[in-house]
């Protein structure tokens, strides 16, 4: 019997028009989630992806300014915009988004850890991820938090589960290993240059972040479990998952295909973030 195909849009739709109601409140307040984008350079991909996030952001009722610095931006310059968006009041979130032009990567550090914590929306500043593994609160990582926001949809109990996480970045390894075992779950963290088939063939829960094209196949993955693929692999212009879907939905009880599963709600635990932001910063939450 084939796997339940996980529809990551519709949950996102769900989760959207909560914060749609979320933000008619707090404009009743005279607050509007106002969230700040930089761009530094003219790779496609990177203005694709600040497109949407600005898309989605006003889609909910917020407020998005985008700035689009040239490719020669200096990292003088960039850190100064940082400064003046952290220091304006209006501003409840900045991103940055990366990868930065090469001259200025060595900096990318420095200038994530430059964002104020409480506008760190992306959930990358030491003190978020801190706090995180800590218990305490904070902003969670969006790839890592739309994860775990599809595992409790699906209604699942994390107890006793083993969560086989295929990846290591701080950006989802790292952080849906600890959400995860907050949850309950046993939770095992390959690294995805590894031998990583033993672990996969006994999970219950599977998330990937392997960065190679249909790197787990059907024969991988234990029978019934539940498959999550943060992978986004482009092959021949199309967005490929870590996961080989087809064989992977045989075997599997439940699987996000890519695109159309993770990436939806990934993009909306960024808004889901703001809109906390705004609220923590009006005093309502």
């Amino acid at each position: 019997m084939a796997a339940v195909r996980i529809d990551g849009k519709a949950m996102a739709e769900e989760i959207k028009q909560q914060l749609i109601k979320e933000v008619e409140e707090l404009k009743a307040k005279g607050v509007t989630p106002h969230m700040a984008l930089i761009l530094v350079g003219d790779a496609e991909d990177s203005a694709l992806y600040v497109r949407s996030k600005a898309k989605n952001c006003e889609a909910v009722g917020g407020f998005a300014e985008v700035h689009h610095l040239p490719e020669d931006t200096t990292i003088d310059q960039l850190m100064a915009l940082v400064d003046k968006l952290n220091r304006d009041d209006k501003v409840h979130g900045i991103l940055v988004q990366l990868p930065l032009p090469h001259h200025l990567h060595q900096y990318e550090k420095q200038v994530m850890n430059a964002i104020l914590p409480e506008k760190d929306v992306d959930a990358f500043h030491p003190v978020n991820i801190g706090n995180m593994v800590i218990g305490d609160k904070c902003y969670l990582g969006v790839t890592a938090y739309a994860c775990i926001r599809i595992l409790e949809n699906l209604g699942i109990d994390f107890k006793g589960k083993h969560a086989v996480v295929v990846g290591w970045s701080i950006e989802i390894g790292k952080p849906v290993t600890v959400l995860l075992f907050e949850k309950g779950c046993a939770v095992t963290l390959v690294h995805p240059d590894s031998d990583f088939v033993p672990y996969t063939k006994q999970a219950d829960i599977i998330v990937t972040e392997v960065g190679r094209p249909r790197a787990i196949t059907g024969d991988m993955i234990k029978p019934g479990a539940i498959v999550i693929d943060t992978g986004s692999n482009f092959v021949d212009g199309k967005s490929i998952g870590d996961v080989d879907y087809d064989s992977a939905a045989q075997v599997a009880g439940y699987i996000t295909p890519v695109p159309g599963g993770v990436g939806p709600m990934r993009i909306i635990m960024l808004i889901y973030n703001l809109v906390l932001a705004a609220k923590q910063k009006a005093g309502a939450c």
